[in-house]
Parts: structure tokens; sequence; C-alpha cells
């Protein structure tokens, strides 16, 4: 019979990872051993009690049809009175001290009740502290003493084989841990409005895991679970494929939410589009990455640097820029009076040009004040005209929106400034209402900042 116990561990560890022997000696990190055998238990164990299961009571579809809300044309109707939904997600502590859980938008966009029930068996009813769509990362605060943080590692020092492990509450059975490696970084394209630089996981990340810790083997946190791409493109079961919003993203954006309750993003006043080999050749460049400068905004940042149409982006700090959808996750993050670094390459010399952010500028009012629109309470818009490459259009600007209510859930703010909807161009307040009237599912087409995004609407 075979003896097992004079396996070396290091070869005893290869084979309880599933790791090409030939590849274990330069592949494997060091992991600690228990009773005798290597486990990852003692990584674990410090962080699991950080890693919590959120509660969310929300209002059912059924709340919004004014006729189930009448006693009367429920019983004519036969119509039952509206039960709240709910659903479950995960979260991880990130500040003992104050009470701070990091989760996802998503998991509390439509939530009249939140409840985080800790690994000890305490729960309590949680205060969102503010929620960003278009990170899919949520701030919760609970009243609790004696609780245990996640330490936060650097996600920016990850690489494509770095091993991870992912802990959350998948389909509500308690707290689960998988393990896998980093299958790639910087996948997008996973929320339409959204600013993306996901870690990609072939850990397990189910149903429930929304909002819970990747990390790594020094047990850090480095992201927050967030997403699964299913089999039919959409968000459903495991197959293998995982994302996380990285922590360099959600230091940036927990900073702003404790701040200000929410993220604002600033402006540089220039529109990009990729550098295509055919966009390349018109401009009689060489090919390469980078984010061509297709318009700037008169009396901006990017004017008063000197900026011109037909300038190519190629690095924001030490950053080289990809694509456009790169240089927006950067830009999506910076704050109102950072200074930024670029290197741009206009007329067959590339140069440093220096950028401060700058607050987004309201769109100009025009005649009439605001209003409200059913289908998007909450926000209150009004005809207003905007000023782009010299020219005026008129345009809807949003100048508030009530947090919680069904426009802040969709993810509209304010400053947002409307220029389409189900894709038809919109100018006033009448036209938006045409193209809404009528249909269930709806799309937006805004301008926030420096970036056109869609905001899908059912």
């Amino acid at each position: 019979m075979f003896d097992w116990m004079r396996v070396p561990e290091r070869a005893l560890l290869c084979v309880a990872l599933a790791v090409a022997p030939a590849l274990c000696p330069a592949a494997i990190p060091a992991v600690a051993m228990r009773d005798g055998v290597p486990s990852l238990a003692p990584i674990l164990e410090p962080v699991t009690p950080s890693v919590v299961n959120i509660s969310v009571i929300s209002r059912s579809p059924e709340e919004n049809n004014p006729l189930a809300r009448d006693p009367y044309f429920r019983r004519f109707f036969g119509l039952r009175s509206p039960e709240p939904q709910t659903s479950a997600g995960s979260g991880v502590i990130v500040d003992a001290k104050n009470g701070y859980v990091l989760t996802n938008h998503h998991v509390i966009k439509d939530a009249t009740q939140v409840f985080v029930s800790l690994k000890d068996g305490r729960r309590f009813q949680a205060k969102v502290v503010g929620s960003d769509a278009a990170t899919d990362i949520a701030l919760l605060n609970i009243p609790a003493e004696k609780l245990v943080e996640a330490r936060l590692g650097d996600s920016d020092n990850l690489q494509v084989g770095d091993f991870v492990l992912a802990i959350g509450n998948p389909f509500g059975i308690g707290q689960t841990v998988t393990s896998g490696i980093v299958s790639a970084l910087g996948r997008s394209g996973l929320l339409p409005e959204g600013y993306e630089d996901f870690i990609q996981t072939d850990a397990s990340i189910n149903p429930g895991n929304s909002g819970g810790a990747l990390i790594n083997l020094k047990g850090e946190l480095i992201g927050i679970n967030t997403a699964i791409l299913g089999p039919t493109g959409g968000q459903g079961g495991n197959v293998g494929i995982g994302f996380a919003v990285p922590v360099s993203i959600v230091r940036t954006v927990m900073t702003q939410l404790i701040k200000f309750g929410e993220m604002k993003r600033g402006w540089l006043g220039f529109i990009t589009q990729d550098l295509t080999p055919a966009l390349a050749r018109s401009l009689g460049i060489p090919e390469r990455p980078g984010a061509v400068i297709a318009q700037v905004q008169p009396n901006s940042p990017a004017t008063a640097a000197g900026l011109n149409e037909g300038d190519v982006i190629v690095s924001i700090g030490n950053r080289a820029v990809r694509h456009t959808a790169d240089l927006r996750n950067r830009l999506g993050l910076a704050i109102v009076g950072d200074t930024l670094d670029f290197r741009v390459l206009g007329k067959g010399q590339e140069r440093a040009v220096q950028m401060r952010v700058a607050e987004v500028p309201a769109a100009t009012a025009g005649v009439g004040g605001t209003e409200t629109i059913p289908m998007l309470a909450g926000a209150s818009v009004a005809n207003a005209e905007r000023t782009a490459g010299g020219r005026k259009s008129p345009v809807i600007y949003v100048s508030k929106v009530e947090p919680g209510s069904a426009g802040f859930r969709i993810g509209l703010r304010a400053g947002d400034v409307i220029i389409g909807a189900n894709n038809k161009r919109v100018g006033t307040i009448a036209e938006l209402v045409a193209a809404l009237r009528g249909n269930d599912r709806m799309s937006l087409n805004i301008l926030r900042g420096d970036f056109q995004l869609t905001i899908s609407v059912r």
C-alpha cells in the first residue's frame, strides 16, 4: 500500500491543489501547515469573521401599480396586497471601529430595509451610507462593537496566476469558501453604464456571493465579488468565470461615500474614441494603444492645457492608456481638485500635459422651471442648452435626484444631461416623455462629466 505519509510536504501540496508536478517548485507559494499537512485554514481563520450575510427587504413590483395599492380595485380585480420581496447577498467589514461594511450596489439598490448578520450570530439593521451604481459598490453602517475587519491589500500588484480565495454566502446556505487563481485582469463589458477594471477568477462565485470577499494568500482583501457571467451571457450559476471589483477602486469609492454619500466625479472637457488602425492611418500616426480626442469643449481644463481634436492620450501617470474604456476607468475615479499627468501625442510629437479636474459644469437652464416625470420619479429635470464644439443644442438637465427614489435607483444623478431615450435623440422634456411613454423596458443616454453612458430602465 502506498504510504502518503512518506510523500514530501511540497509534493503533497501539489496533489492537493491539482497543479502539474513540473510546475510545483516555482508555482506554489508558501502555505501554512496544520497537523503536518498543508492547509488554508490558518489564512482564513482571521478573515472569515469579517465577511457577513446581508438580507434585503425591498418593494415588490406590484407596489408601483396604483390599482394594487387601492383596496377597492384589489377586491374588484382579485388582486392581492403587494408583499415585500426578500433577497440575500454578502458583505465585508472594512472598519471595525466605525462599523463600515462594503457590499455591491446591486445587492441593496431597491432596499427598504437592510440587515447584516455576523458570523458570531449577531444581527443588526444597517444604514446605507452611500452607493455607486457605476462601480457597483455600496457602503453600509452597523451599530455594533467587537467587530473584526478585513485588511485591505494592494490589487495593483496582482498578476494572472496568483492564488485567491472567495468568501461569501452563496444561495443563502451559509458562509462558504472557494479557491482559484486570478484568471485575468482589467476585464470590462459587464456594466454598460459603469467604470470597470474587474479581476477575473475561476474561484466559484455563485448567487449570494455578491459583495463578498476575494482575498490573497496573505489574508488581505484584494477585491469585492460582484458579477457572474452565466451561460446565456447574463448573471447566473457559476461556470468558472467570476469577477471582483479591485480594492484600488473600492478605496476611492469608499472614501467619497463616507464624505459625500455618493461619488462626485469631475470634468476635464474632452470626448475620446478608440485609436483604431483606420483612424491611425487617417491621422498619419503609427498604430498603437491610446484614446483619440474627438471633441474639446470650450472653457474647459482640456482647452487650458492646449489639447486639440486628433491628439492621442497615451498614458495617465505611469500607466499606459490602452483604449477609451481604460481612460474612462481612470478618469471616473478622479476627484475634483486632483491634478493628473498625461502623455499626449499630437502633430508627430509626444508631450507632457497636466490638467486639474474641475467640477462638472451645469447646463444653462432654458425656459420654464424644473419638472418631474412619473417614470423617473424623484428626479427633477429642466429644459436646458449645452454648448459643445461652439454650438448650442437643447438637452434635458437633471438638477436634483432624491436618494432612494426610483430615479436614484436606476442610476440618475444630479448634474446628468439626458440626450436620448429608447434610441431616439431627445432635447426637451416633452420629447423625453413621448419616447418613454408606453414602454416597459427603457434606456436613457446621458452625459456625465466627460463620458456618455447608457442606463437601462424597467
